[in-house]
């Protein structure tokens, strides 16, 4: 199929051609704060220190909302030190700021007016997008697992491989639901700075209300925020791999793509 009959595939290889040096410089980066905390493990585990006694003195709402269960196994305190924290949190909010100028960008500089004289179609304009934030989710999801895994075996640990692979594939949909947070946030307004901003407020107080909500009466409340269906900690630690929760997730991002095409395709730009 060419890109003339598909528009949508011509922007989605524009946009990751475009994003592909951003990418390879986060992947580093996450890599080198990995390994720099991996380093550290050997003189923790072998440290005179009861370490779930430690975890036990945190208050319950912090154990909850970041997934804290041991730090005295390396799966424990991967899923604390990196994944609960670095992966879910900060990596999502950067996937839902970085999309949240996806659609709004275009529409504030004036390329939209361009790219739609095409012509080309409103709703292959907000695929294409979407579809361009791709590559990065998928190779930060191939990346970083080997990293864990020659950075276990580096400081003479081993790790489940099958778990490491799961907690990997299960965070391809929850990083395409905070960029798809982004992408719909995104053609609500033609200010890409006001995007950004919403976009990452809003996936850090869903994030805040399922903490908080997990530890009262309800806690089924918390349903409503992306992290309540992507818990490291579980996969790491106790091998149990919410499939369910992956195919919530994936449905959210399919509605809200169709949500930012109904949006853009009847929004006035001018």
């Amino acid at each position: 199929m060419s890109d003339r009959s598909a528009p949508w595939l011509a922007i989605a290889r524009y946009e990751a051609a475009g994003r592909a040096r951003g990418a390879g410089v986060l992947t580093a980066l996450l890599s080198a704060f990995l390994l720099v905390f991996l380093a550290f493990f050997p003189s923790l585990a072998a440290a005179d220190i009861d370490l779930d006694a430690y975890v036990d003195a945190f208050p319950p709402a912090f154990r909850e909302a970041f997934g804290v269960v041991t730090i005295s196994t390396i799966e424990g305190f991967l899923a604390v030190e990196f994944y609960q924290f670095a992966w879910l949190l900060l990596v999502g909010l950067y996937l839902a700021y970085l999309s949240g100028e996806s659609i709004a960008g275009d529409v504030a500089s004036g390329r939209m007016d361009l790219t739609l004289s095409g012509p080309v179609p409103r709703r292959d304009v907000v695929v294409g997008k979407f579809l361009g934030l791709w590559p990065l989710v998928f190779l930060l999801n191939l990346v970083l697992p080997l990293v864990v895994y020659a950075g276990v075996i580096g400081v003479g640990e081993t790790i489940a491989v099958e778990r490491l692979v799961v907690v990997h594939a299960l965070a391809v949909p929850y990083h395409l639901s905070c960029v798809a947070i982004g992408v719909a946030v995104s053609t609500i307004t033609s200010r890409p700075g006001i995007a950004q901003r919403v976009s990452l407020g809003t996936l850090f107080a869903l994030f805040m209300f399922e903490s908080l909500a997990s530890v009262s009466e309800y806690d089924w409340l918390g349903a409503v925020s992306p992290t309540a269906h992507y818990d490291p900690s579980a996969v790491l630690v106790a091998g149990e791999y919410d499939w369910a929760g992956g195919a919530v997730l994936l449905a959210v991002t399919l509605a809200l793509v169709t949500v930012a095409v109904v949006r853009f395709s009847r929004a006035d730009l001018s």
